[in-house]
């Protein structure tokens, strides 16, 4: 069953995303091994129950003030994810109001990482 989001919410999220560039499931493992560093967005105890293998874990309320702990040039290529693409679309268009370039959001999410049987990861 799908969630029922706000208007309010669904308008910020179609604004984002007609601003950011956008991926697929089916395109992860090839930009992944171009070297684009994944990036998973949701809440800790979501990433903790289950996330694409490879992928950090930096929340989507915190990502304006950790991204630059990690360290990554404004020019590498950031893939972003989070439950169904939603939040992750937000988060890359606050990355590219910061300056990072090669930001990307992965469309449908961890659900489309599942629904691809892509390789996941249980933390302990």
């Amino acid at each position: 069953m799908a969630k029922k989001h706000s208007p309010r919410f669904l308008t910020i999220v179609e604004a984002a995303r007609q601003e950011i560039q956008e991926c697929s499931a089916v395109e992860i493992s090839a930009l992944m091994a171009d070297g684009a560093v994944i990036i998973d967005v949701r809440e800790r105890h979501e990433f903790d129950a289950g996330h694409l293998s490879g992928a950090i874990h930096i929340g989507k309320g915190v990502i304006e003030r950790d991204i630059e702990k990690h360290d990554f040039d404004t020019a590498h290529k950031l893939v972003l994810y989070c439950g169904g693409g939603f939040r992750s679309a937000i988060a890359a268009k606050s990355l590219k109001d910061m300056g990072y370039d090669q930001v990307v959001s992965l469309w449908g999410g961890w659900r489309s990482i599942v629904a691809e049987g892509l390789p996941t990861t249980v933390s302990q």
